[in-house]
């Protein structure tokens, strides 16, 4: 258990790893996969960066730093040339010229064959029931909330770069696929961690982001500097980008709803009228649970529909988007200060009882809820 807690710490890791650590994983990988070692390992600050770069697209003077074998700079520079962990901020110039030759991918060999094999003699081994059930206490909990931020990034990506048609979206999202998943692979590495041959995938993981692994070149990211989720794993932040990286690569995001970058400068300045002159319901139903229902019942004048001994039904329309429908309700048990404080709770718009609508909240039917005493 240990062991799974510390690659969820890996899956979650932000801020620079160490590049010796990483550059050394990245060559031990492909000496695992019986390929001669990359001539150089190239860094960028994010995937974005990488896939612009092996895009053949221009980057920032300060964009991606190149280090050769000898861990210098891209003209083998050392490390007084300046740069995070001595590597030199390469020309931007010089990126076409120098990952025009990267060769094929080997993401193949690297990454997949070795994970295949792992897998396949553990599922030999344990057999189809014990795979299962070992998949599901290492991995399958961390997949669950991994694979969409890997969505997420890879959607981030293609939005960034605009691509003007069909075609090289498509291109995009091929680059994209010919990513090693670095730490995003945490839950596979969970469940394949006692396996041979992975160590050096392993190690990359443990200090670094996404990476792409070439016959001549391999291109590196780094970790994101700022990662937001909330309970359940989602993206989540209300105040500025959920996830970030140092080239100003981000994502926005509401309990795991993705948000432009703007519409949450906003979220502090909400009022009724602007909540429902919101023509994106995705984006009003963000701006509703951020304000509260209750108030947004309250400041609009909302009338209550239906009163009971279990509680009071309110609802309020939304142009183009289902009504909002809440019921009132009061805990009987009194707070200590003697109080009884007052619970709202969203159920379905065809709600037309309170009774009905608490019933629901319990997952019965209006006729077979009948409380011996609310609480």
């Amino acid at each position: 258990m240990q062991e799974q807690a510390s690659w969820r710490t890996v899956a979650a890791a932000t801020g620079p790893g160490d590049r010796a650590r990483t550059e050394a994983g990245v060559r031990l990988a492909y000496r695992r996969a019986g390929l001669r070692e990359p001539e150089r390992i190239v860094w960028a600050r994010s995937p974005l960066e990488a896939v612009r770069l092996l895009s053949g697209a221009a980057v920032n003077r300060d964009g991606a730093a190149d280090s050769g074998p000898d861990g210098g700079g891209p003209d083998g520079g050392g490390p007084d040339d300046g740069g995070p962990d001595g590597g030199r901020w390469a020309d931007p110039g010089a990126y076409g010229e120098a990952l025009s030759a990267t060769g094929a991918s080997v993401r193949d060999a690297v990454r997949n064959r070795p994970v295949a094999a792992a897998r396949a003699a553990l599922h030999t081994r344990l057999g189809p029931t014990g795979w299962g059930d070992h998949w599901r206490a290492t991995g399958a909990d961390l997949w669950e909330t991994t694979r969409p931020l890997i969505d997420r990034v890879r959607t981030g990506v293609v939005e960034a770069l605009a691509p003007a048609d069909r075609k090289e979206e498509t291109g995009l999202r091929l680059l994209l696929l010919d990513a090693v998943l670095g730490q995003h692979d945490a839950a596979w590495l969970a469940a394949l961690d006692a396996a041979p041959g992975l160590d050096g995938l392993a190690e990359v993981a443990r200090t670094a982001g996404w990476w792409w692994p070439y016959e001549n070149v391999a291109v590196v990211a780094e970790r994101p500097v700022e990662l937001h989720r909330d309970e359940a794993g989602r993206l989540d932040r209300g105040d500025g980008p959920a996830l970030a990286h140092t080239d100003g690569f981000a994502l926005h995001a509401w309990r795991g709803l993705p948000v432009p970058g703007e519409f949450l400068d906003r979220l502090g300045t909400l009022t009724p009228e602007l909540i429902r002159a919101e023509e994106n319901a995705e984006l009003r139903r963000v701006m509703l649970e951020f304000y509260g229902y209750d108030r947004y019942l309250e400041e609009s004048g909302a009338q209550p529909v239906h009163r009971d001994e279990t509680g009071v039904l309110w609802r309020i329309a939304l142009p183009g988007d289902e009504d909002v429908v809440m019921v009132e309700v009061v805990n009987s048990t009194p707070e200590p200060d003697g109080t009884s404080r007052t619970y709202w709770l969203r159920v379905p718009p065809t709600t037309t009882t309170a009774r009905q609508g608490v019933a629901w909240t319990f997952g019965l039917g209006a006729e077979a809820y009948e409380p011996l005493r609310q609480t």
